[in-house]
């Protein structure tokens, strides 16, 4: 897009997944884009990309994520459709994002993040602590298996994929006694009462860059660039910046089991991170405070950190 602002004959082509989820996350882009500018929806088309991780043929075969591919999974088709000019921008959930974008590609404008907790579901418990020993939890993020496991090695972990509505389904027929899912998830899509409750980050640290959405755009777009910057949300940003440092510099993939969590408090930034083995026999956690604007280096020191006390073959996970 060359011209100022989009229009019914020249719509800004928004890129998304199809998912119930990725869609309430580009009609939420849109509807601020059309709250900064005083644009009518029109102005707006919202084009739905299929990725690698949308293959129901790959997925529903319950292998696991690393098997397929890894923190690309979720964006790759979707960047190559905006590189190849077939859309303008394109919205992502944040904790899917590799660390590095592609070439001529730029992520940089967030939206205010939404709640960061994980979400505990089930109908048979209040929480992890009252889940009998044996219990079935269903889960196919290595973040929280490692997590739930290094508390409670008693639990029995089994793979758990798909949308939101898969999983409830999958709640609902008895194949797990509880399940976890994203908070800001289930806000997003009207669904919050579906939690049976939130967990703390004291109790289980969230996967890095969770609740936010992001918007990436190509470099040489300037239009699109002005057209975004209202959008931004200051404070997700510097959070994101010290979070995604803090995951970059430990090499995170879909495989590894790295959370870690951002908050701003006055003009300081207050990091806590740790790693795990995937078996969850093993935890490192680390915490920081640093000035706001030297979040990223703060990210890239713990991570050092964590590295220099990790044990030999701690990393070796593939």
């Amino acid at each position: 897009m060359t011209h100022a602002h989009p229009t019914p004959e020249q719509p800004l082509k928004i890129g998304t997944r199809g998912s119930p989820l990725a869609l309430a996350q580009a009609y939420e882009t849109r509807h601020r884009l059309m709250a900064a500018h005083g644009l009518p929806e029109a102005a707006f088309e919202i084009m739905v990309i299929k990725t690698t991780g949308d293959d129901r043929t790959l997925i529903d075969a319950d292998r696991p994520l690393k098997e397929i591919g890894n923190k690309g999974l979720f964006t790759k088709e979707i960047e190559e459709a905006m590189v190849a000019g077939r859309i303008d921008i394109a919205v992502h959930s944040m904790k899917d994002m590799p660390t590095v974008q592609p070439e001529g590609l730029t992520l940089g404008c967030y939206l205010p993040r939404e709640d960061t907790r994980d979400a505990f579901v089930s109908h048979k418990a209040q929480g992890i602590a009252d889940l009998p020993s044996g219990a079935v939890v269903g889960s196919s993020s290595l973040r929280r298996r490692a997590q739930l496991l290094n508390k409670r090695p008693d639990l029995k972990v089994v793979e758990f994929r798909g949308n939101v509505q898969t999983r409830l389904k999958k709640l609902q027929d008895g194949v797990a006694d509880c399940t976890f899912l994203a908070m800001a998830g289930l806000n997003r899509l009207g669904m919050s009462d579906i939690a049976t409750g939130g967990i703390e980050p004291e109790d289980m640290l969230p996967a890095i860059a969770q609740g936010a959405i992001g918007i990436e755009w190509r470099i040489a777009d300037t239009a699109t660039a002005e057209l975004l910057s209202p959008l931004h949300d200051t404070p997700t940003g510097q959070r994101l910046a010290a979070e995604r440092a803090f995951l970059a510099a430990l090499d995170g993939s879909c495989e590894t089991p790295i959370a870690g969590l951002a908050l701003v408090e006055g003009d300081e930034i207050w990091l806590r991170g740790e790693i795990l083995r995937p078996d969850g026999s093993q935890k490192l956690a680390t915490e920081g405070r640093a000035p706001v604007a030297d979040g990223a280096a703060l990210g890239r020191e713990l991570a050092e950190e964590l590295r220099g006390r990790a044990p030999a073959g701690f990393f070796d996970w593939l």
